[in-house]
């Protein structure tokens, strides 16, 4: 199981400087845009070695950190 740290380790590859909560907004609150959420899809693909389909690309997986790993980890158990 992967924690939220990891995903946040991913993250700040992609926005250096961004240390949200596990439980802060992501999207709604524009810490994250479109093109930095793909960034993040790809970056956790490689990282974990999970596929990210069209399927799992839903706001209530991207939300906050904390859900990003909750799908990570459903993934790879998938």
């Amino acid at each position: 199981m992967h924690t939220n740290e990891e995903i946040l380790k991913v993250l700040a590859e992609i926005k250096p400087g961004l240390h949200p909560a596990a439980d802060d907004e992501l999207i709604k609150t524009g810490l994250l845009d479109s093109v930095e959420v793909m960034q993040l899809v790809m970056a956790l693909g490689e990282e974990f070695d999970v596929e990210i389909t069209p399927a799992d690309l839903r706001e209530e997986n991207f939300h906050t950190i904390a859900a990003l790993c909750a799908m990570v980890n459903r993934l790879e158990e998938e």
